[in-house]
């Protein structure tokens, strides 16, 4: 099958097509909305909608072009139909059902996280089933055992922010500009950990839960201290990094030792972070593990993963939409709603 993914759950628009024969990705395309953004500080949900719609046809018809197909080749679509913004669901969600409405081929709603965890098996090495993984971005940090498509057990969670949306805070209150992650590990690159102590919550609480609320509160408070002066942001941003990242180094290390696993994969925008990715690499080398990315350009949000994510249901005989063009997003979505793929 020839599997078009369409994503359009906040801030990236990206077009993808993946064909379960050969097994390969055959194109994909992605545009970031953070130009559009970046005078805002932030994402606004309507403007994000409004750029997808400019966007997705340009997109689908580059993605066509590279991959040397055309809309008639197509087999079926798979879009994000959550979590996400609403409005920005919609558009991908439409535009998905129409087609396939129009080509007269099935079309499958996937979970967005679903998408991300699933994104490192496209890799040239990829893992197998089962494995732990740490799902880390701008909303979600997760723990979770995967034993295969579908097949999902929350290990442990976010109690407040995610791993993502602290960096982005951290980076807001030291006077960073958006997208404050990236800027913030740019940043930190030129600072020394250890000079500020932050602290590294839910370290030692002896399950798999996070919490980074509290984190950002302490960096307000040294942000906001009379002494501090324009040349300690570096040092603050190193040291924030490093609480954030040996907490999730811990706590993925205590997840492979509590389900003898040993195989951790990492998905989502913070695995990118490449100070985590070394650490992680480092803890896990201890252990006789393997740590797993997808590649870099399928860290953020993008198309490809899920087509792969489609794909994979498809191939395991889920039939998708009834073609009757009905459909329905959802912006709230647990991912421990998901089940395995049934056929038909």
């Amino acid at each position: 099958m020839l599997v078009l993914g369409i994503e359009s759950s906040c801030d990236e628009t990206g077009v993808a097509i993946y064909d379960t024969a050969k097994g390969v990705l055959l194109a994909h395309r992605l545009h970031s909305q953070i130009d559009l953004h970046a005078a805002y500080g932030g994402v606004v949900p309507e403007l994000a909608s409004r750029d997808h719609i400019r966007r997705l046809p340009l997109l689908l018809r580059e993605t066509l072009e590279a991959a040397g197909l055309t809309l008639g080749d197509l087999d079926a679509i798979a879009y994000t139909a959550g979590p996400g913004l609403a409005g920005a669901l919609l558009v991908g969600a439409s535009v998905a059902e129409a087609l396939g409405v129009a080509l007269e081929v099935p079309v499958l709603p996937v979970h967005h996280l679903e998408g991300h965890l699933l994104s490192p098996l496209l890799s040239a090495n990829p893992p197998t089933f089962p494995f732990v993984a740490l799902l880390v971005s701008g909303g979600h940090t997760q723990l979770m055992r995967v034993a295969g498509v579908g097949d999902y057990v929350l290990l442990g969670e976010t109690v407040d922010d995610a791993a993502g949306e602290a960096f982005d805070k951290t980076a807001k209150l030291i006077g960073l500009g958006y997208p404050g992650g990236p800027a913030l590990a740019k940043l930190a690159l030129q600072g020394t950990p250890g000079r500020f102590k932050l602290p590294r919550p839910m370290l030692h609480s002896k399950d798999f839960d996070f919490s980074f609320s509290g984190l950002k509160t302490a960096v307000l408070t040294a942000a906001t201290a009379q002494d501090f002066r324009e040349e300690d942001k570096a040092d603050l941003a190193a040291e924030f990094q490093a609480a954030a990242v040996d907490v999730l180094v811990a706590k993925s290390m205590a997840a492979l030792r509590h389900t003898g696993l040993k195989q951790l994969v990492v998905a989502g925008g913070v695995g990118a972070n490449q100070v985590l990715r070394a650490q992680l690499d480092a803890a896990a080398a201890k252990r006789k593990a393997c740590v797993y990315y997808p590649e870099f350009e399928l860290c953020t949000d993008n198309g490809a993963m899920i087509a792969f994510a489609g794909a994979l249901r498809f191939a395991a005989g889920e039939q998708g939409g009834d073609g009757s063009g009905r459909f329905a997003v959802r912006p709230r979505w647990s991912l421990q709603e998901i089940v395995p793929p049934v056929a038909a």
